[in-house]
């Protein structure tokens, strides 16, 4: 099954593909809102303000594994979401990213490698995994890397002028 075609669903429950992005990069982020990392969002909300009309998107995958940091209802997580950091992209429902209950979404992201060569599991929240229009892994970026980092921007730029 092509990485497009995994059944996914929404935050408000309904059906949809990684294949609806099609044409777009994204750049898919597993999150979380009482995490260290949680201040992310801004730049993440950058970044969709930056590149949106270029055929971009940040995709949110919410993620209660590290430390329960995601413990909030679907509502609550759009609510936090929008109120605190004014969060126009579309999320994802709460997602398993390791473990035996690992979505098959990531299950499939996992064998893609980082900057020094590692795959495997999520190591935190707020991994970012950019996809190609044609929905091909082509970065891996672990957590502590900012969503504004050069090597995070100019890895969405090469796929915008691809």
């Amino acid at each position: 099954m092509s990485l497009t075609d995994i059944p996914l669903h929404t935050l408000t429950g309904e059906p949809t593909t990684l294949g609806a992005y099609r044409g777009k990069a994204v750049l898919l982020v597993n999150v979380a809102s009482k995490c260290g990392l949680t201040p992310q969002y801004e730049g993440l909300e950058r970044l969709q303000q930056k590149y949106a009309e270029r055929g971009f998107t940040v995709l949110g995958v919410p993620c209660n594994q590290f430390g329960g940091q995601e413990p909030g209802s679907s509502e609550e997580i759009q609510t936090f979401c929008s109120v605190s950091y004014g969060v126009t992209f579309p999320m994802l429902e709460k997602t398993e990213v390791n473990g035996a209950g690992r979505h098959p979404l990531y299950a499939e992201l996992t064998k893609a490698a980082d900057a020094a060569g590692e795959a495997g599991d999520i190591t935190w929240n707020f991994e970012k995994f950019l996809l190609s229009p044609q929905g091909e892994v082509v970065a891996r970026f672990r957590p502590a890397v900012e969503p504004e980092a050069a090597e995070v921007t100019a890895a969405i730029e090469a796929q915008l002028s691809a």
